[in-house]
């Protein structure tokens, strides 16, 4: 017989709470969250028997699926949502015990809400995607922080790029901004550059992967859809063969309209918002390119947007790039995750 189990992951230790098929007898407890104090705890308390485990995916769930893969146990990826779903109407202070435990019973019972767990080579992709997008929010916050900068001292409009070479000597010419202003203009470009040294070779680094990989090329077939932002719905979207309609792989996305549940306190016709925010970026910025004359969703875009606004419409296009690239991938079967 089996062991099945659950394990709650959190920054300073993992909750475990397992049963021993065979005997009946159910463990519970504490293990260290860290990669090789976890190694040790599952030779000693894993050992010699078939085993599976279920962990949410949330941050830190990488690690723990990859030594429960290496110790030979079956790892289960739960989909955090639908698994707080499942739970039902709270009737008692959630723990991290209940967690675990809720874990276990959804696997044992064939009930878990599973998640993909990605190949390596799609771990690091996401790992690498994660970097540049928190890099490029970085940089457009300190853009937005320059023009606020400028605007509270009264200094004139730059038109165009605000960084481009014309632009950039007049702010440091300073011209009508105080001494302390000044110097908050100046560190500002100094942090920007800093932040473009790193994102330069990330982006090219990024672009280079997309070029060499068949899905990514296949994605970039799309109008709008460019070397960034085809990795970002490769790796996020990931395998759709696990999806049995474009309409899942929408719900996946958070693109998704939420209806009246009688077990749910949100309110209906907003996005859900589940999901990763990377992919829905990357789908949203896609989309936006459909305002554009020259694209074959233009027409589609432009009746939404009459209807309903821009932000609806650009929504509605990232719906129909959802559904095509879950196609996409899925037709091209196991050469749309092929290494590079």
């Amino acid at each position: 017989m089996s062991i099945v189990g659950g394990l709650d992951v959190h920054r300073r230790q993992i909750t475990f709470d397992y049963l021993d098929e065979g005997t009946g007898q159910v463990r519970r407890g504490r293990a260290p969250a860290n990669r090789e104090l976890l190694r040790r705890w599952l030779a000693t308390e894993v050992t010699g028997r078939p085993a599976r485990f279920a962990v949410e995916a949330c941050t830190g769930w990488r690690f723990v699926a990859e030594e429960l893969a290496a110790a030979g146990i079956e790892a289960h990826l739960a989909e955090p949502a639908d698994t707080a779903a499942a739970r039902g109407p709270k009737h008692r202070a959630k723990t991290d015990r209940a967690d675990a435990r809720h874990l276990r019973q959804l696997l044992a019972g064939g009930r878990l809400p599973e998640s993909w767990i990605p190949p390596e080579h799609v771990a690091e992709m996401r790992a690498l995607l994660e970097l540049f997008k928190d890099l490029r929010d970085e940089h457009t916050g300190w853009v937005q922080r320059l023009h606020a900068t400028l605007f509270h001292h009264g200094a004139p409009a730059a038109e165009g790029d605000l960084l481009a070479a014309a632009a950039r000597r007049r702010l440091e010419q300073g011209t009508g901004l105080s001494p302390a202003a000044r110097q908050a203009v100046l560190t500002a470009l100094r942090v920007l550059d800093a932040l473009e040294a790193e994102l330069a070779p990330l982006r090219r680094q990024i672009a280079a992967f997309a070029h060499r990989q068949p899905g990514c090329r296949a994605l970039q077939a799309r109008y709008g859809v460019g070397p960034i932002t085809a990795a970002v719905i490769w790796a996020e979207l990931s395998d759709t063969r696990r999806f049995s309609a474009s309409r899942k792989a929408v719900r996946h996305t958070g693109l998704d309209i939420t209806v009246h549940s009688s077990d749910d306190k949100r309110a209906a016709g907003r996005l859900s918002r589940q999901g990763s925010p990377l992919l829905r970026w990357a789908l949203f910025e896609a989309a936006k390119c459909a305002a554009r004359p020259g694209s074959p969703d233009h027409a589609y875009y432009s009746r939404v947007r009459e209807r309903a606004g821009g932000n609806r419409a650009a929504l509605s296009v990232a719906r129909k790039i959802t559904r095509w690239a879950h196609h996409t991938l899925r037709a091209l079967g196991d050469e749309a995750f092929a290494p590079v």
